[in-house]
């Protein structure tokens, strides 16, 4: 008997994106983001405007920063690029990152994420 696939939820987008950019789960700013969106059980397909959520919750979260965490950014963008790709989840991390920042910076990252990726690879 057919199953319908799994509608991933904005919890479990959040989780994966924090597993990938912080994979030893020592970022305490990540783990904010995880535990802030803990209980958000709705698909992420169904919430339109998860970038906008995104951008909001990472400057709430590192807010006494003069520019943003650059780990948080890559989590925000990890986060609304599985909105559009939910089957790629569970892809290989460093090409999920690579994907997700390309789409959120259209090629060009700000220099600190710049720096981030240049350091993580």
């Amino acid at each position: 008997m057919p199953t319908e696939p799994h509608d991933l939820t904005l919890a479990e987008a959040v989780r994966r994106a924090a597993e990938v950019v912080d994979p030893e789960g020592g970022d305490d700013a990540i783990a904010r983001l995880v535990v802030r969106f803990e209980d958000r059980d709705e698909p992420i397909k169904a919430i339109d405007d998860v970038d906008g959520l995104m951008a909001e919750a990472v400057r709430s979260i590192d807010v006494d920063a003069e520019d943003v965490d650059p780990a948080l950014a890559v989590v925000g963008a990890v986060v609304t690029y599985l909105r559009f790709r939910t089957t790629e989840a569970d892809d290989d991390p460093d090409r999920l990152i690579e994907l997700a920042v390309d789409a959120e910076y259209k090629g060009s990252p700000p220099p600190g994420v710049a720096a981030w990726l240049a350091t993580e690879a």
